[in-house]
């Protein structure tokens, strides 16, 4: 799906019928903020509010804007649901006193708890694992089956990634500080930085489309970019995906698992509108908006028992590390600082 622009002064939205029916115009709404830029979410609010009569006000914008709008507005703030990308940023809007837990029966029977905030403020709603690509013309690079790999000097000139600062690069390598300590994350991110085959630039659909390119043999993106080439109308897109090789790190028995970026929603503390908003949380976690978003928007849905889209499943299965947002926020910033100083700029 294309990414909807980000609306530069913040822009209310009021998703409902040309027509509502006199149940729709009596049930209410939600005032749901959102980071989340994409028309598959237009879906899932129509949805909600046919299923519902319940009409979804939308306010989008930058993740820390939305969390700081909040915070501003205090008791007077219309904000029902908070949604976002990226545990760490949800662990902030916690941390901010902006959410509360939502006490929904519905999410944690349908949520696995490793996807969800353990008091409640917050769960994913999809996932995206960032991975390793390879050209699949080269074959698989040998001794490369986890993160800590990529510091290994046989890579030397070989890696393409974006810039450290992103969210998801920051939460990968909290990711390894929580798992490795300081000592080892540094080692690795100066070892990361020493193999990269060009300074970081782009997003992560560049580094990928850098391999076929000769630029360079592995890639760390998200396989939600590298899905939407395989489901693409294009053909030249769908040669691409074909070529493309993906490694799911850290799956030997034992290990972590690979590292996912997920889609989140928490219920503003403040809600005016608290028992609708609850009822869209719930409504999130249904098979109909699951498949919306693993289905339209090429990520993992959050509730077992969901189709992938075929370009997912093609790329295979994997075990996936258990989400701590808080621990990412509280290593995010040491996370940036080691790979800045190790010359990942």
């Amino acid at each position: 799906m294309l990414r909807r622009s980000l609306i530069a002064p913040l822009a209310a939205l009021l998703i409902a019928p040309l027509a509502a029916p006199a149940q729709a115009q009596q049930a209410g709404e939600v005032a749901v903020y959102s980071a989340r830029h994409y028309d598959t979410d237009r879906r899932l609010y129509d949805a909600f509010t046919r299923e519902t009569g319940i009409r979804i006000r939308l306010i989008e914008g930058a993740a820390d804007q939305l969390i700081e709008r909040i915070r501003t507005e205090g008791a007077n703030s219309p904000a029902d649901v908070f949604i976002t990308v990226d545990a760490a940023r949800l662990a902030r809007a916690k941390e901010a006193g902006i959410t509360q837990p939502h006490g929904s029966a519905t999410v944690a029977s349908r949520i696995p708890a490793g996807l969800r905030d353990p008091q409640g403020h917050w769960f994913a709603l999809s996932q995206r694992a960032r991975v390793v690509m390879f050209d699949r013309q080269a074959g698989p690079p040998a001794g490369l089956a986890r993160y800590e790999d990529l510091a290994d000097p046989r890579f030397r000139g070989q890696i393409c990634v974006r810039a450290a600062n992103h969210p998801y690069n920051v939460s990968l390598a909290a990711s390894l500080l929580a798992a490795d300590g300081p000592e080892a994350t540094e080692r690795w991110a100066r070892g990361v930085a020493q193999n990269l085959a060009r300074p970081p630039q782009g997003g992560d659909r560049d580094q990928f489309r850098a391999i076929p390119a000769g630029q360079c043999r592995l890639a760390i993106s998200n396989t939600y970019y590298l899905a939407a080439f395989g489901a693409s109308e294009s053909q030249a897109d769908r040669e691409l995906f074909q070529r493309i090789g993906v490694i799911f790190p850290n799956q030997a028995p034992g290990d972590r698992g690979a590292h996912v970026n997920v889609s989140g929603a928490a219920l503003v503390r403040t809600a005016p509108n608290r028992a609708n908003a609850v009822r869209f949380l719930d409504f999130l976690t249904t098979r109909e908006a699951q498949e919306i978003l693993a289905l339209g928007n090429m990520e993992y849905p959050a509730v077992e028992g969901v189709p992938l889209h075929p370009a997912l499943a093609a790329m295979g299965t994997f075990r996936a590390e258990a989400i701590n947002g808080d621990q990412l926020a509280a290593h995010a910033a040491e996370a940036l600082r080691i790979m800045q100083r190790a010359g990942w700029r």
